[in-house]
């Protein structure tokens, strides 16, 4: 039989939906177990080191090695590519217009894995040639982990070193075998796994990926802006920036970030690389003491400003703050044992004027705090907060307190003018034994929030600048928030009732006895 047409087409709509979004799905499953694989494979080299190394320390030698293997095996398969295109032509093959890097010759990964004695220096002596053969990329990214710590033969002997080389030789780890994002994601995990074993240095270089989504999510930078990280750790923000302005096909360009440990400075940059990033800049010093990212001498503006700064930061420098040179101190100089408000207000000077947006983490007390009121009370008049949103505890490493963050705009749309979104977000998490987590559903619930902009008992109230004045410019949302409260009955009628409940069992029970002739 012959059918005119689709007599359903809603139904055939629906299948296509579902077999898309099975697609998809099945396709987030392959990535992340791809991930995972890569991840366990990476750990399993950590294993290597176990014994002579602290687990602290294995992000110092695994990060680099890891990096150093990656870019040997790119290189060898550009190599490959430029051989087939030339017939075999050597010469033409190692131009430096057929590879992103310079591999001096006697550096490539081989070159070290065929050496038999002294291969902790030989490792650090091929990082740094290749390092000075790519100023332009790779500078102050290789040479800043520890030489000694490589050459010590007593803490890490050849033999250890040549287990290490041998493991990382059983795959090849080029753009062929691991597309960028694959390998990123797998590093992801295993920053992750560092700041597990170590938590007490944890929230120096790691930020729960929940949350980094969250705030990108809020933000939403588009392609072609530009976003800057102030305090920018291992770049998790910033990758997450970038793949969510080309939907995980990672863009480059208009990335820039700071970063004052030297460590987790080359730890961004090499974490960019292997997330597919080719156009960035990640700097090193201390941003409220000496910005590096400036443009004619003064702060740079960006589209998106993003971090999550070390929490109540001390001897961060106040006495220069008071004279800053670059006219961040907008709202005056914060105590030299709490550094939380010249973050905010570095940040804000960084935001671009018209359509700049920031989000920032911080801990609970800059919502209240007494010694940092006059500070909080000129924010709150410049009407640049769009929202204040408190997180439930124990989701970061190494904060006891819960912590919160900002959404501000340069321009608010017309319906959130003179008002501040509070959104008590503490009872949406996920607990677990170790520590507490944000799964997809929990990011939905609070970007719902953000977005819908409203009064949602118990969990959001949008006030007004005039009732945060007459609460003493508190930001707190639980002294905005509406919260459910049950009805307390009075005893003497809840009495009566569980009386009346008892009198209504006997009854039933002595008809019952009646019934069945008791």
């Amino acid at each position: 039989m012959e059918t005119q047409g689709n007599l359903f087409p809603e139904l055939e709509e629906v299948k296509t939906s579902a077999k898309k979004k099975t697609a998809k799905k099945t396709k987030a499953v392959k990535e992340l177990s791809g991930a995972q694989d890569l991840y366990n494979y990476l750990y399993e080299a950590c294993n290597k080191l176990r014994g002579p190394v602290s687990q602290d320390n294995f992000k110092e030698y695994i990060t680099p090695l890891l990096y150093y293997k990656r870019i040997s095996d790119v290189y060898d398969e550009e190599t490959a590519a430029a051989l087939e295109m030339s017939d075999g032509d050597i010469e033409f093959a190692s131009l430096p217009e057929q590879h992103r890097f310079v591999i001096p010759e006697g550096c490539g990964w081989n070159d070290i894995r065929e050496r038999s004695e002294n291969l902790g220096a030989a490792i650090v002596n091929a990082m740094r040639k290749i390092e000075l053969a790519n100023p332009d990329t790779l500078y102050g990214v290789l040479s800043t982990f520890s030489a000694q710590k490589w050459t010590d033969k007593a803490s890490l002997p050849d033999n250890k070193i040549r287990d290490l080389i041998e493991h990382l030789s059983t795959r090849r780890l080029g753009n062929n075998d691991y597309a960028a994002d694959l390998m990123g994601d797998a590093y992801e995990i295993l920053l992750k796994k560092f700041a597990d074993d170590s938590k007490a240095q944890a929230g120096e270089f790691y930020t729960p990926r929940p949350v980094v989504q969250l705030l990108v999510r809020i933000l939403d930078p588009q392609p072609g802006e530009t976003v800057y990280d102030p305090a920018c750790g291992s770049g998790g923000m910033l990758i997450e920036a970038v793949r969510h302005m080309k939907h995980d096909s990672l863009c480059c360009g208009s990335i820039f970030g700071q970063e004052k440990n030297v460590v987790n400075a080359a730890i961004a940059k090499m974490n960019l690389f292997l997330h597919g990033a080719s156009d960035f800049n990640v700097l090193q010093g201390d941003t409220l003491r000496s910005p590096k990212v400036l443009a004619g001498g003064a702060i740079a503006k960006f589209d998106n400003v993003i971090a999550n700064p070390p929490f109540s930061l001390e001897k961060w420098g106040s006495t220069e703050w008071g004279s800053d040179r670059y006219g961040r101190n907008i709202y005056g100089t914060p105590s030299d044992s709490c550094g939380d408000f010249a973050w905010i207000q570095h940040m804000v000077c960084s935001m671009a004027d018209g359509k700049g947006k920031m989000a920032v983490v911080m801990p609970q007390g800059v919502l209240f705090r007494n010694q940092e009121k006059d500070m909080r009370r000129q924010l709150i008049q410049s009407d640049l907060i769009e929202a204040v949103v408190v997180l439930g505890d124990r989701l970061f490493y190494g904060a006891g307190i819960a912590p919160c963050f900002f959404i501000m705009r340069r321009l608010k749309p017309a319906a959130h003018s003179a008002r501040i979104l509070m959104i008590d977000a503490t009872k949406i998490l996920t607990p677990r034994r170790a520590q507490n987590v944000l799964t997809d559903a929990d990011v939905d619930r609070i970007y719902k929030l953000y977005t819908e902009y409203e009064d949602v008992e118990d969990f959001s109230r949008v006030v007004t600048l005039k009732e945060i004045e007459e609460k003493d410019w508190n930001l707190s949302p639980n002294r905005y928030v509406n919260y459910h409260r049950e009805e307390i009955r009075p005893y003497s009628e809840v009495l009566a009732e569980f009386r009346q409940a008892i009198a209504d069992v006997e009854a039933a029970e002595g008809y019952f006895s009646k019934v069945i002739g008791l």
